[in-house]
């Protein structure tokens, strides 16, 4: 069955580059990014993981945890961080889950029930398909979910827009516009009554529509 935003991220027991995790209680307190490759050696995949670990302190400064996952097994994540660290300049700082019986990418609904429990001998267009992000929060429920193709590279600066937007929509009763940024405008959510609103927002708001109540972010 498919997952949505909404529903509790699957816990599951693996093996990573930095020893053996239970996913919920690696998450803890924090907010979490899942995100899977079809196959270790893969260029557009090298590039993704070198770059998501040259902007690791941005995920740090927001109380996010980094987790990558790729079906083959650790030993051959190892060999890969070389070369990621050799052309991109960065080596992976962050785990790396294996999932060699693809446990993990079935349980995620990456790959059908019957794709088999082995990865060797599958190619990356085998495993096209386990090309996801998930974003998951403290309460361990599924608040993003990207799916990309093998032949486009993820943006992860979006993934960092929309962690802002759902950290502060999670704190405060606002919605973020198209292409809202950090310090730009909100809208005041639908939820929340003219009334409610007057207590929150004094100052008033912009209202281009009735239904279109626009703040500044609130701090």
């Amino acid at each position: 069955m498919a997952l949505r935003i909404g529903d509790t991220a699957p816990d599951f027991v693996a093996d990573t580059a930095e020893g053996p995790i239970r996913f919920h209680d690696w998450i803890g307190a924090s907010w979490a990014v899942l995100f899977s490759h079809p196959k270790d050696f893969t260029p557009v995949c090298t590039t993704e993981l070198g770059y998501m670990a040259k902007i690791k302190p941005e995920f740090d400064k927001r109380n996010v945890k980094i987790i990558g996952i790729s079906v083959d097994p650790i030993e051959s994540h190892a060999k890969w961080a070389n070369d990621i660290r050799e052309t991109q300049g960065y080596a992976p700082n962050y785990p790396m889950i294996g999932d060699p019986e693809l446990k993990v990418s079935k349980l995620y609904g990456m790959l059908p029930a019957d794709a088999g429990d082995r990865s060797e001998g599958r190619t990356p267009t085998d495993n096209q398909t386990v090309r996801n992000v998930f974003v998951i929060g403290p309460d361990k429920k599924i608040k993003l979910i990207l799916v990309y193709p093998m032949t486009t590279g993820r943006n992860f600066d979006e993934v960092l827009r929309v962690i802002d937007s759902l950290q502060l929509t999670a704190k405060h009763k606002v919605a973020t516009p198209v292409n809202w940024k950090q310090g730009d405008d909100v809208i005041i959510a639908g939820s929340v009554s003219d009334e409610d609103a007057r207590k929150q927002y004094p100052q008033g708001w912009k209202a281009p529509r009735p239904y279109i109540r626009i703040v500044p972010q609130p701090p």
